[in-house]
């Protein structure tokens, strides 16, 4: 049974999907309409090319849950994300593609699992209906990867069809194309996760946004999620642990050489000289960046007065 009281936002990016968006619309109201739920649906057209912006216009003249947030150029998805979540008012955010694979039918199995205690529910293509080598394999790859680099162990980090609570939506910020990387950035803030298998359902019109040079994007994202998971907080244990290991071995090789000059030995043209060097060096802007890293990091929790801890609950005698 459905909370009227509780209000659901249905978040659509789309970008040249004119002739789905309107069937899709058409299904996920039916599903909403048919349990209840109190939702608003918004629309967020990311720079289309084609009639989608006026079809959408159309479409707010018979839909009166609709919002549309024309962009005023293809940002990307997660800027197109960013804007949905930025203009959201419901308890719970849902959000899916505009390009009929993700079947609104899943859409209230994830709002019980959110009302069942849960963050962020993500949903898992189990069955997935793209094609094997352009995204079907590299999708599983990363997949992997992601889960090994970040420790958090999903199988399908890029399905858009997820929710959210609000409160972790507010505590996200999006920047490049982070969206692919919502679960691992909810997890930062220590939200509860749950990974659900839902329906696919293979493309009936246009063409993938993506191709093959979409892995290459993910591991260079990948290396910011990766920093931002184990250092976003001390930075200064990741640039100053390796910068300190440089310099104490640089030390070492410079001891060992002004021992063996000091018997006598030519030590001019030996290599360990330059490479003893090299790691003095490179040890020392190491550790200086990390300093720097300490104070941007500062910067960035005070200048936003963003806490280095979230709250889930606070319970006392006063309550009771």
């Amino acid at each position: 049974m459905s909370d009227i009281k509780q209000l659901i936002s249905i978040i659509v990016p789309v970008f040249n999907e004119s002739e789905s968006i309107g069937l899709l619309l058409d299904e996920v109201i039916n599903v909403m309409s048919s349990q209840k739920f109190n939702f608003e649906l918004i629309v967020v057209n990311d720079g289309s090319k084609d009639n989608t912006h006026q079809l959408l216009k159309q479409l707010t003249l018979k839909i009166k849950e609709l919002s549309v947030i024309s962009l005023r150029k293809n940002y990307g998805q997660t800027a197109a994300m960013s804007a949905g979540f930025d203009n959201s008012k419901g308890d719970i955010v849902i959000t899916l593609d505009g390009d009929l694979q993700n079947d609104p039918n899943d859409i209230p199995l994830l709002i019980s699992e959110i009302n069942n205690g849960y963050d962020l529910v993500c949903g898992w293509r189990f069955d997935r209906k793209d094609k094997l080598i352009n995204r079907k394999i590299p999708s599983k790859i990363a997949n992997k990867l992601i889960a090994h680099v970040t420790g958090l162990k999903l199988h399908d980090y890029g399905c858009s069809l997820k929710a959210f609570k609000k409160e972790i939506i507010e505590d996200i910020k999006l920047y490049g194309e982070l969206h692919r990387f919502l679960p691992v950035l909810a997890n930062i803030e220590g939200a509860r996760i749950k990974e659900i298998k839902v329906n696919h359902r293979s493309r009936q019109y246009g063409s993938s946004k993506y191709g093959i040079d979409r892995t290459f994007r993910v591991l260079m994202d990948l290396l910011t999620v990766w920093f931002m998971t184990k250092f976003l907080t001390r930075p200064m244990y990741g640039f100053g642990f390796v910068g300190i290991i440089s310099i104490f071995i640089s030390l070492a090789i410079s001891s060992y050489l002004i021992v063996l000059k000091i018997m006598g030995e030519d030590i001019g043209n030996r290599p360990l000289l330059i490479f003893a060097l090299i790691l003095g060096i490179a040890g020392v802007q190491l550790f200086s960046f990390g300093l720097l890293s300490e104070l941007l990091i500062r910067t960035y929790h005070e200048s936003q007065s963003r806490p280095i801890y979230r709250i889930r609950s606070i319970n006392s005698a006063k309550q009771n």
